[in-house]
């Protein structure tokens, strides 16, 4: 069965730890609110809605401020590897910072439950408050007195003062709309709601620019839950030593409150403690910083030296930028303000480090990229002049998965259609440490899986290989790199009957590569257990940039072929996130 401790213990113990913190949350809030004596009167009016809210709203804050983290870019290439933080910790801890954005969701989904059962909470809490306000005494003593304290600055307790007759229970959302915390609750609850509906996949893909100016809306929300809690409706006694609510609060001592001769004085109350900021303005601090970077970055100019049509509507940009320092496989935002001044895309770079420029290869399948590739002239035969190039705006560039690969001896880089595009930069990089007979090249051996169902679109690589291929071989190193092609379809008769004329010749006739391609989809449990056999002992980094189907199998590969025995062979799985 394998090992799966290796890929998953991490992630789960992790998972873990965020859903213990959040109970332990929850469970310490809504013990003080219900046991403390100092919320004894509180509770009384409120009723046990009181603990439930307030556990919920101590949640919210602790997800509000875990949920800026995983969007900040620079934070975490920072974390990831792209400065020397790597050395610090081990790299099955490094490997989760590639799920940011499936956390960042996941911490959306537990605000949105949170923020429910806070509201609903709430509602039934400020029922009650507003019932208690027109109870009578001789239906609830104890309510009535607390509800009709002097209303000075630590004498009152019930922060509903009139009760109204309107209908449809509008009374009810009047007082609510009286009060800081039910103005600045809406507002947070509209621009959450906004925000969280404009997030969908279909959202982002087809109307991205609605995506990103509801996403901004998160000032709002953080301003919001700042302001929240800053009128203390929710107070606590801080005279129990004078007045104990447990007896004081006893039918038969109500009317002594206030007398001279009694051990019950009127008890006194504070407002509630704004607890929002505490949690939140060190990760709005750290993403202010974040966005400073970026502007910063973005502001350098960004030359064009070079743009080339490749086959099958592929644009291929070369790019210089002052102080521009990347890794294989990393990647970076683009943003033409002459097509939209909103809209960044991510490109995977293409290039190597060693290389004096910085390339992007983009396949035009959008309005986007439809309208960059005219705005450089790549649809017309002639060239045109870099003075009437449009100004490109680069955010980046920000690390993944994929530049640990030269951290293992053995690595296997899997790409899926589109997916292959990131391995580019990787191989042109093992090329090049190669070449020059790097000592510090830990890597030995290189899988390359490319699986594909129509080659014409990504004729830029497969030159690229050949070429890699061909100068691996010049200098004795055939053997460094095992690549495996398949085509999954869309090959017609016509196709089949000169590839099958073309078996016996050495160059493949597809391709044009010396190792021949594969038709049909991998059996990945083959090429695992083979890979396996073939590097007993070894650490083996598998790497994956593809649909999520195909990556579900091949994690479920890795943890069934890994075995911690002596001599057993140890996959880690990576999976590229952008």
């Amino acid at each position: 069965m394998g090992d799966q401790f290796i890929n998953e213990g991490i992630r789960w113990a992790l998972l873990v730890g965020w859903l213990a913190a959040n109970l332990i949350t929850w469970l310490v809030v809504y013990f003080k609110y219900a046991n403390e004596e100092e919320y004894n009167y509180t509770l009384y009016l409120m009723g046990y809605g009181l603990p439930v809210a307030r556990g919920s709203a101590a949640c919210i804050n602790l997800n509000s401020m875990l949920i800026v983290f995983p969007v900040c870019r620079n934070l975490i290439s920072f974390f990831r590897g792209s400065c020397e933080t790597n050395r610090c910790y081990r790299r099955s801890i490094r490997r989760q910072l590639d799920k940011n954005i499936t956390f960042h969701k996941l911490l959306a989904y537990t605000i949105a439950l949170f923020m429910i059962l806070h509201i609903i909470s709430h509602c039934f809490n400020f029922q009650h408050l507003y019932t208690a306000s027109a109870v009578s005494k001789d239906k609830d003593p104890l309510g009535s007195k607390l509800s009709n304290l002097q209303r000075t600055k630590n004498g009152w307790l019930n922060p509903v003062d009139q009760f109204s007759e309107a209908p449809y229970g509008l009374g009810v959302v009047i007082q609510v709309f009286a009060t800081t915390a039910g103005v600045t609750g809406v507002i947070l609850t509209m621009a959450f709601i906004l925000m969280f509906s404009s997030s969908t996949k279909i959202m982002r893909h087809h109307y991205f620019e609605t995506f990103w100016v509801t996403h901004h809306l998160f000032i709002v929300y953080f301003a919001m839950l700042l302001a929240h809690g800053t009128q203390g409706i929710v107070r606590n006694q801080i005279n129990i030593d004078q007045h104990d609510p447990y007896v004081c609060g006893q039918e038969e001592n109500l009317d002594s409150w206030g007398n001279t001769d009694s051990d019950c004085p009127f008890p006194l109350f504070g407002p509630g403690e704004a607890a929002s900021w505490k949690w939140c303005v060190f990760p709005l601090v750290i993403y202010f910083l974040e966005r400073c970077i970026r502007f910063y970055r973005t502001s350098h100019t960004v030359t064009i030296t070079k743009v080339v049509s490749h086959p099958s509507n592929v644009v291929e940009l070369q790019m210089k930028r002052d102080g521009f320092h990347m890794q294989p496989g990393q990647y970076v935002f683009l943003l033409c303000p002459k097509i939209s001044r909103l809209e960044w895309h991510p490109f995977t770079l293409t290039s190597a480090p060693d290389e004096d420029h910085f390339s992007v290869h983009i396949r035009t399948v959008g309005d986007w990229t439809n309208a960059l590739v005219k705005a450089v002239g790549a649809d017309k035969d002639e060239t045109m002049s870099p003075a009437k190039l449009p100004r490109i705006s680069v955010d980046g560039p920000f690390g993944t998965a994929s530049i640990d690969i030269f951290k293992y001896e053995v690595g296997v880089c899997i790409g899926a259609g589109i997916g292959v595009t990131p391995f580019a930069s990787i191989l042109k990089s093992i090329w090049y440490k190669v070449q020059r007979q790097d000592q510090d090249l830990k890597l030995q051996k290189v899988y390359f899986f490319w699986v594909c169902s129509d080659f014409g679109a990504f004729e830029w690589f497969q030159e690229m290989l050949a070429q890699v291929e061909n100068d691996l071989t010049a200098i004795g190193k055939a053997d460094f790199l095992e690549y495996h092609i398949y085509l999954s379809r869309g090959w017609d008769p016509d196709q089949a009957k000169n590839i099958y004329l073309a078996e016996e010749q050495e160059i493949d006739a597809v391709t044009g590569l010396r190792q021949k391609t594969n038709y049909g989809r991998p059996i990945w449990h083959s090429n695992f257990k083979q890979i396996a056999d073939d590097n007993k002992g070894q650490h083996i980094g598998v790497f994956f940039c593809g649909p999520k189907p195909l990556s579900k199998v091949l994690h479920k590969c890795c943890n069934n072929y890994t075995s911690r025995e002596a001599g057993g062979t140890i996959f880690f799985y990576n999976k590229e996130n952008f």
